[in-house]
């Protein structure tokens, strides 16, 4: 029962684009802070998610693009590779688990993502395991860093059950981001540690 509970819920929340990422447990950043919100609609989940993280828009772009990497440093995603690749354009296929323990579930997409070079993207499931996902991303320069806007709608194939269903997603959303601005901090500092 438990791992039919969590496989209802993971299958609403599998981000394309930068955050098509993640799963695991992570700190908290220091000096970064993620702001999750999360809403349910008749027949999907409303994901928004925002953070400041001391990069800039091309730290930041490095990191959300490289796909081919992705695995290297977001937890349990087991592969990620690009398909096909354009100037704008990428076709993304991922594999990984989600959940916790044995609660753990395999997952697996192809995501379609249109990329302008330095400001974000748009992302769209072509296949996996809901009826639709759809989400952008934005980086805009600010106080010297960047933020990091993910709005994002998904449309499970399954039912969501309230209060823990959104608990566990926006649980997961958090950690996710959390891992992506430890990559790019990471990354950061061994570039300026070579210059």
């Amino acid at each position: 029962m438990a791992r039919h509970l969590l496989k209802m819920l993971v299958r609403c929340l599998l981000p394309g684009a930068a955050c098509a990422l993640l799963s695991g447990a992570a700190g908290a950043v220091p000096g970064a802070q993620v702001e999750v919100t999360l809403s349910t609609r008749d027949d999907g989940v409303v994901l928004d998610v925002t953070c400041l993280v001391a990069a800039s828009p091309a730290e930041v772009w490095a990191v959300v693009t490289d796909y081919e990497h992705a695995a290297s440093f977001i937890a349990n995603l087991e592969k990620s590779s690009v398909l096909e690749r354009s100037a704008n354009r990428m076709l993304v296929s991922q594999k990984g688990k989600m959940g916790f323990g044995p609660f753990s579930v395999n997952v697996e997409t192809v995501t379609e993502v249109r990329l302008t070079h330095l400001e974000g993207m748009r992302s769209r499931l072509i296949r996996g395991s809901m009826k639709r996902h759809e989400s952008t991303t934005r980086l805009i320069p600010e106080n010297g860093g960047t933020r990091i806007v993910y709005h994002a709608v998904s449309v499970p194939d399954v039912w969501i059950p309230p209060v823990i269903g959104p608990a566990i997603i926006r649980h997961e959303a958090q950690t996710r981001f959390e891992q992506l601005l430890v990559e790019i901090l990471r990354r950061k500092a061994h570039a300026d540690a070579s210059r």
